[in-house]
């Protein structure tokens, strides 16, 4: 009985070490082609807007404060900013419209054409992800999705100039842990490409 809690730890490691292990199969070529899309937009002064709900809102404020402020290597600011932080604003939204529209009204106010919408989800289902994509495409921005499970209706959504890290775990715990490799993937082939060091 007292090993119990030490069996839960290590199987929840071990969880995590098969889907990362899995996830570097499969995502790896997304990965690159999200860095380059990101990459190019920066290049042309362009910027990324982020968003997620829950703990992918605090990953995409992990993601824009990576390129703001700087990842591994002492470089200028990069333009990144999160959608998911400014309370007057979400919850005016929300009030006056609908929770669907918290990223969309930003999106459509904020983004420019040729600049990146990177949305984080586990699941490919939240309807203010959904909002969000199709706003950016009106404004003809390109998006790249961190998402999970099945890739949800987001996946319908994407054209072919955008890009979808499609991570496969089985709960969003697991997803999540690997989400955070791919922010710091994204964050180190961005700034060794705009650094020339590949």
């Amino acid at each position: 009985m007292k090993s119990e809690p030490i069996d839960r730890v290590i199987s929840n490691f071990q969880q995590s070490l098969d889907v990362i292990r899995d996830a570097m199969e499969t995502v790896t070529g997304s990965i690159v082609d999200a860095s380059q899309i990101m990459t190019h937009a920066l290049y042309r002064d362009r910027k990324i807007l982020c968003c997620g709900n829950g703990g992918s809102a605090a990953d995409s404020q992990h993601f824009s404060a990576e390129l703001l402020n700087r990842f591994e290597t002492e470089r200028p600011g990069l333009a990144a900013v999160t959608l998911t932080t400014d309370s007057s604003v979400l919850t005016s939204i929300a009030n006056d419209y609908d929770f669907n529209d918290v990223f969309a009204k930003q999106v459509l106010a904020l983004g420019q054409p040729q600049d990146v919408l990177f949305v984080i989800t586990t699941s490919g289902n939240s309807g203010n992800i959904l909002s969000a994509v199709r706003a950016a495409h009106a404004r003809k921005m390109h998006c790249v999705a961190l998402n999970g499970r099945d890739g949800g209706e987001l996946t319908t959504l994407l054209d072919k100039d955008d890009v979808n890290i499609l991570v496969p775990g089985p709960t969003t715990a697991r997803i999540q842990e690997v989400h955070g490799i791919v922010i710091h993937c994204l964050c180190d082939l961005i700034d060794h490409q705009l650094l020339g060091q590949l």
